[in-house]
């Protein structure tokens, strides 16, 4: 009875998902791409053994990277496709996997589309990152014989509870997973307790991310370019973030401090370089190509694909998405190139990460903004205490790697030459 209604609201829902996906398209074209395959549908390619991850968005997409490398090098006669929700992260994949992958639209969750789908590419295995879980997809690769494993699985506490309320349906949707690897053993056991079979733990992929050469010295140029001057970065912003963090650094940071903010969603971009305007904060823009003078003293990050570079740039770091209750964004990447780092409250998406960083010494927690604009004041004014923290990160991460060789062992056993 539950997957009948859930399949029902689908049905209700599709003309609003269509127009939603039309309105969304006159910011962000992407979306209006290839608006069949949301249906699953589109034409047949070249036959071919097929591996498909799944990554809804922007960093579910970055932390394929090492499992995607790793899939390829074992696989090599294998095409990889990877499909998304968003537009941003098909962007996102085609920068960093262009090169090799195919990309489609994940259709929206009605079985006969999921079964269209799965008809149209085939695949031998499928991966989906982190929290996804789309019962009719589940319920339609099961019958078709295509195993599906959920990857860097992350389960929080209140989702646990959210699940909890849905009883059986949630327990027989999770044992459609032929393997659930979770990030950590907490997260095993939440899985495990709304019902799921087959729960391993790996680590977090995103520790085995390696940092692109390409952007550090990227990163590193412009450090040179702006000499002496120091660099704070707000990082991966939210919305309504920016205000809550710029009212409280500015009258504290003194005025050679050069804040670099980078907005988590590029479709935000233009609003937040109105809101720095409208305050007659002197502002340059990424985008147009050209470096921060002595004058400025916001650089917006509006362009995609470059995020460790900006740690590269930055003494400091403020991690968005942890200031309002949000869930937090991935501060692994910050302390990977060792970028020391201040998250606020609400870390609820990154939790052992956040906890073990800050217990390495690699970050330090405030409870608001005022409290972090004056740690990071304390901190800028402290170069050894930042440089400490910054060696403590890169030895936080470097710890923490071997997540893709374990996630590789327990899915290779699932594939079909698998011996």
């Amino acid at each position: 009875m539950m997957r009948a209604l859930y399949t029902l609201i689908w049905l209700l829902g599709l003309p609003f998902a269509l127009l939603r996906t039309r309105l969304r398209g006159r910011h962000e074209p992407g979306y209006l791409e290839d608006i069949g395959g949301r249906l699953g549908l589109g034409a047949q390619p070249p036959a071919r053994p097929t591996l498909w991850l799944h990554a809804v968005s922007v960093g579910e997409t970055r932390a394929a990277a090492p499992l995607l490398a790793a899939l390829r090098a074992h696989h090599p006669d294998h095409r990889i496709l990877i499909t998304h929700m968003t537009a941003t992260g098909r962007v996102t994949a085609r920068q960093l996997y262009g090169d090799f992958a195919e990309f489609a639209w994940l259709p929206w969750d009605l079985p006969w589309a999921q079964r269209a789908f799965l008809r149209r590419w085939k695949p031998e295995l499928g991966v989906v990152m982190e929290t996804e879980i789309w019962p009719n997809l589940l319920q339609e690769c099961r019958q078709a014989g295509v195993p599906v494993v959920l990857a860097n699985a992350r389960l929080s506490a209140r989702s646990a509870v959210r699940y909890a309320r849905l009883g059986g349906f949630v327990r027989t949707v999770l044992r459609d997973f032929s393997m659930l690897i979770a990030q950590t053993a907490d997260d095993a056991a939440r899985l495990s307790a709304l019902g799921a079979k087959q729960v391993a733990v790996a680590g977090n992929l995103k520790f085995d991310i390696e940092p692109p050469s390409g952007q550090l010295d990227l990163g590193r140029r412009w450090r040179e370019a702006l000499g002496p001057r120091r660099v704070l970065l707000l990082a991966s912003t939210r919305e309504d973030e920016e205000v809550l963090l710029l009212d409280a650094l500015l009258p504290v940071l003194s005025d050679d401090v050069l804040i670099a903010l980078v907005p988590r969603h590029p479709q935000r971009f233009d609003d937040v370089a109105g809101l720095i305007r409208t305050r007659g904060i002197t502002l340059r823009r990424r985008s147009t190509g050209e470096l921060p003078d002595a004058d400025t003293r916001i650089w917006l990050g509006d362009a995609m694909g470059e995020m460790f570079a900006w740690y590269a740039l930055a003494d400091l770091a403020l991690i968005g998405g942890s200031w309002l209750p949000l869930g937090g964004q991935n501060l692994i990447e910050a302390c990977a190139v060792g970028c020391p780092v201040i998250v606020g409250p609400h870390t609820f998406n990154f939790t052992h990460a956040t906890a073990d960083a800050i217990t390495a010494r690699a970050a330090r927690r405030a409870a608001h903004p005022a409290e972090a604009a004056s740690i990071a004041t304390q901190l800028l004014a402290d170069p050894p205490a930042l440089a400490m923290m910054g060696a403590a990160g890169l030895a936080f991460a470097q710890a923490h790697r071997g997540a893709t060789a374990r996630t590789m062992a327990l899915i290779e056993p699932l594939l079909p030459d698998a011996t």
